[in-house]
């Protein structure tokens, strides 16, 4: 089962201990965009925030613009191969949420 959100979820978000994340970033000093996957979207966000993230340490602040949820890490992580691909199913998401 998939849940999609647009709202950061880190204040007040209750997790189910088997569930594991995809999700999108948005570079508010660039405009650029970060694709991810996690079992824990709270711990990742605060380490984006805090500046722990290689990727995206330069690019701050980012915000989190939209997230998945997945029973098992092996469906996160094909959803996150699928999206950087960056083909229909990113233009796609891109679309639905409005960003495109």
């Amino acid at each position: 089962m998939i849940f999609f959100a647009t709202l950061p979820p880190h204040r007040g978000f209750v997790q189910n201990r088997y569930m594991y994340f995809v999700y999108l970033l948005r570079s508010q000093k660039d405009g650029g965009y970060y694709i991810g996957q996690t079992d824990s979207i709270d711990r990742r966000l605060h380490q984006h925030l805090d500046g722990k993230v290689n990727s995206t340490g330069s690019r701050l602040p980012v915000e989190l613009l939209y997230y998945e949820a997945y029973s098992s890490r092996t469906q996160a992580i094909q959803r996150e191969l699928q999206l950087k691909q960056f083909g229909s199913a990113y233009v796609g998401l891109l679309k639905r949420i409005d960003l495109r």
